[in-house]
């Protein structure tokens, strides 16, 4: 169990790490956008810098585990950086092409085109890489056989529009849930949750994993880019 002191420690040095930030950026006179996305990605590092020492066994453990998820958080926020969007089928693809997983071969991908804003893209990004590293350490992945589709759609809501996006996994044996709940399971029924409002059902079959995650979806996660949109950027950049 954490010690209350060191838990109060812990929140005044995030609270003097962030003071510091704000007068660093306020020096800089960076605009209030840019400002405002730059704390969430330090943010975002220091909760996967500090969830992932909780959950690695060892040392070389951890820092493999940390590395990964820099890797594809720093890869979304490249993209974002240069488009301000990301395209969802391209972050997918480029997740699992991360991981040596090429589409057409172990990967289906298929859904409408969907363009996604910066922090849903990060949150979703992690989330295909617990997935993605998960299949190849432990589940279907890690077989030759073994084969993963990723789809989604847009559904009609109550109140809103809903984008479900599900993981399913095909080729493995022997696929059980984990004992204990680690990082990935925690990301994805967690902090997806608290980032997009999103529900996430997990379900280990024999043969692979199946996640489903539906989303809200909103103006602050993204907008349905269809072929008029695609035309329309193919003029400009005549």
């Amino acid at each position: 169990m954490t010690d209350p002191g060191d838990l109060a420690d812990q929140v005044a040095a995030l609270r003097d790490d962030n003071a510091r930030l704000r007068r660093l950026l306020d020096e800089a006179g960076m605009p209030d956008s840019l400002r405002h996305g730059l704390r969430n990605t330090v943010a975002m590092l220091r909760t996967i810098m500090h969830r992932s020492a909780e959950s690695a066994q060892d040392v070389e453990t951890y820092v493999t585990h940390l590395d990964g998820r820099l890797s594809a958080l720093l890869r979304v926020q490249s993209i974002t950086d240069m488009l301000g969007e990301v395209d969802l089928h391209a972050l997918i693809a480029d997740e699992l092409l991360a991981h040596l997983v090429r589409e057409g071969e172990q990967a289906t991908i298929a859904g409408p085109r969907i363009r996604l804003r910066p922090k849903p893209a990060l949150s979703l990004a992690l989330a295909l890489h617990e997935l993605t590293s998960n299949a190849i350490e432990h589940g279907t992945l890690a077989l030759p056989h073994g084969r993963v589709t990723v789809s989604w759609q847009i559904e009609r809501g109550e109140s809103e529009p809903i984008l479900p996006l599900q993981w399913d996994e095909s080729g493995g044996t022997g696929v059980t849930e984990p004992a204990r709940r680690g990082f990935g399971t925690t990301l994805l029924e967690d902090a997806l949750a608290y980032e997009l409002d999103s529900q996430t059902t997990l379900v280990y079959r024999p043969d692979g994993l199946c996640c489903r995650v539906r989303i809200p979806f909103t103006a602050r996660i993204g907008r349905l880019a269809g072929p008029e949109t695609a035309q329309d950027e193919d003029d400009e950049s005549v």
